[in-house]
């Protein structure tokens, strides 16, 4: 008698991290007009949690500069990175993202086993990576990271802002508001300007600066 062909069963396929540190990173400055684009990574320390770790957008300016600090003094380690405006317009914005991204992953203290990203896309590395969508509001590395890179940046902008008074960086931080336009039409662009972003390429054309 035949025997019946015995079918196995499908296996389930089922997510396997190894045991180890994990990264989460994050970046802040991709929409603005002006400044670099900043990123962070952050290992968090499972003995010292951080209480109210959140998506840094959802969180007051006051709030997110006091986790600043908390996050420094309790993560297992952290990097802030950036990418400047001359790759921001030489590379294109995403790549340059990516690159700030890299940069601040590299420069962590410790090594991770894997590492978790916002959004749908990851850099290049030799290291495991997840992209997750909304991360920043999911996973508390990754809220960290949005905290660290958000915070760094917007005191980039009050910085840049005490130099030149005339665009009101400290307000609008960069983003193209109705007031950083006008500023823009009246003075034409400054040395932090991202010249490959389109509102800004107008308004060199509009006051006959030269495209460099």
């Amino acid at each position: 008698m035949r025997s019946k062909k015995l079918s196995l069963p499908e296996q389930a396929s089922l997510p396997w991290h190894p045991p180890g540190l994990v990264a989460g990173v994050d970046e802040a400055g991709r929409g603005p007009l002006a400044g670099p684009v900043v990123a962070a990574a952050v290992i968090l320390d499972d003995l010292r949690p951080i209480e109210g770790l959140a998506d840094s957008k959802k969180l007051t300016a006051a709030r997110r500069e006091k986790l600043f600090d908390e996050i420094r003094a309790k993560a297992l380690c952290c990097s802030i990175a950036e990418a400047s405006v001359e790759e921001i317009d030489q590379l294109n914005i995403l790549q340059a993202t990516m690159l700030a991204m890299r940069r601040a992953i590299m420069g962590l203290r410790l090594k991770p086993v894997r590492v978790m990203v916002d959004g749908n896309r990851i850099p290049q590395l030799d290291i495991p990576a997840e992209a997750i969508v909304k991360g920043d509001a999911l996973i508390q590395s990754i809220s960290a990271a949005s905290i660290l890179a958000k915070v760094h940046r917007d005191r980039w902008c009050r910085e840049v802002d005490a130099q030149f008074p005339h665009y009101g960086f400290a307000g609008h931080k960069g983003y193209g508001t109705a007031v950083h336009m006008a500023a823009l039409q009246a003075h034409g662009a400054c040395v932090h300007h991202r010249r490959s972003f389109a509102p800004v390429a107008q308004a060199l054309v509009a006051s006959n600066q030269v495209l460099s």
